[in-house]
């Protein structure tokens, strides 16, 4: 009796962490494939747009809403003005919120508008609606960055030459800008991974971009529209479910660079990931409702996203996965097929999604990192308030 009670928990749990897996195993395979640049989503590639739509400059509203950044604010507005796209066709925001009387006075004498509100609980999407709020609906994008992201010169030309191509939605390729521990290091390849799973592959079969939080671009009268019904600390998320729901394609530039810093320490990535863990609850839970809705009207990406909030997070399944392979190993064999059938297309996926240039030896001594961040990502589990709408600072610098 005994025996069997073991044997259909081995099988639940196989199957359990089996639609994660397999979700990760399918898209890292489609990667292989390159990306399909025209869908009956997605415009056409701008090279069979008319001759002259070079010449067409959008004009942008640029936001980097800044919550006690005073250590990478200055760099990134440095940056950021060195842009070679001309300065009537651009505005820079910067929402101050909580930083210092020398950076406000530092960013007051700078070629930008600076607003400094005073937020009863402050987050990244009362910034963002405070911005909306107070700038003139004139515009033909929205721009969001963090206070952390750094860009070419030519970011803004390269963004308008993707949307005259018709795009609504961008979410630009962020990378890492710093490497300077295995912390930092690892963080940076999580994100080139998510980049070839949830970004490139999905649309290199038509599918929706996901977002990321940061060097995302939106159609201004569309986001002025809808950035009012943002209530969580992961606003990447409820935006995404909004766009989704109407229909409306994300795609993905991946020869776009936004350079992001990653987290270096063990808190700060603890910290974030707790975000994202609340923030994949809580958005599971808001797009349920509209599962039917998207079933009827056949909303691929809708429902895909929502699947997605399903996932097991990929560092608890480096946690898990090998742990219940080697217990069941230990007793017995037959049945450990299967796990190490599964653990193996696993670790396959994932070094296929890590881009070559970064697939080294030193990646395999940084992994020795992993197990105590998979271990962190596991105690988050047990603090998950589906209804905090709390905003967790990851600090910088």
């Amino acid at each position: 009796m005994l025996t069997l009670l073991l044997h259909i928990l081995d099988w639940m749990l196989w199957l359990f962490l089996l639609g994660s897996v397999g979700y990760i195993v399918f898209f890292a395979f489609v990667s292989l494939f390159g990306t399909k640049r025209s869908t009956s989503h997605q415009p056409s590639d701008i090279s069979h747009q008319p001759s002259d739509i070079s010449h067409q400059r959008s004009t942008f509203l640029v936001v980097y809403p800044a919550y006690h950044e005073d250590t990478v604010i200055r760099q990134s507005v440095e940056t950021f003005l060195q842009q070679n796209y001309p300065t009537d066709r651009y505005r820079l925001v910067v929402v101050s919120d909580h930083m210092t009387d020398a950076t406000n006075e530092w960013l007051s004498s700078q070629p930008l508008t600076l607003l400094r509100p005073t937020f009863e609980k402050s987050s990244k999407a009362r910034a963002l609606q405070h911005a909306v709020q107070s700038v003139e609906n004139t515009y033909d994008y929205i721009v969001i960055l963090d206070a952390d992201n750094v860009v070419q010169p030519d970011f803004l030309t390269r963004l308008n030459a993707v949307c005259q191509q018709g795009c609504r939605a961008i979410q630009c390729h962020r990378t890492a800008k710093n490497a300077n521990n295995d912390v930092a290091a690892l963080d940076g390849i999580s994100e080139e991974i998510n980049n070839t799973i949830f970004r490139r592959a999905h649309n290199a079969i038509g599918l929706s971009s996901a977002l990321i939080g940061s060097g995302m671009c939106f159609d201004y009268r569309w986001f002025a529209d809808h950035v009012d019904r943002l209530q969580t600390a992961v606003e990447d998320r409820e935006l995404e479910a909004l766009l989704l729901y109407e229909g409306i394609y994300v795609h993905y530039e991946a020869d776009l660079p936004v350079m992001d810093e990653k987290v270096s320490s063990g808190d700060n990535f603890q910290r974030q990931r707790l975000r994202w863990m609340t923030g994949q609850v809580q958005s599971l839970l808001q797009m349920l409702p509209n599962i039917p809705h998207a079933i009827r009207h056949a909303n691929i990406n809708y429902i895909d996203k929502t699947v997605q909030q399903m996932l097991i997070p990929r560092s608890i399944l480096l946690l898990v996965l090998p742990v219940a392979t080697i217990v069941v190993t230990l007793l017995s064999w037959q049945a450990s097929l299967k796990w190490w059938l599964l653990l193996l297309l696993f670790g396959l996926s994932l070094f296929i999604a890590i881009p070559r240039q970064l697939r080294s030896r030193a990646l395999f001594s940084k992994a020795l990192a992993l197990p105590s961040l998979a271990w962190r990502m596991t105690k988050n589990l047990f603090h998950i308030e589906r209804q905090n709408t709390d905003f967790l600072h990851t600090t910088h610098g």
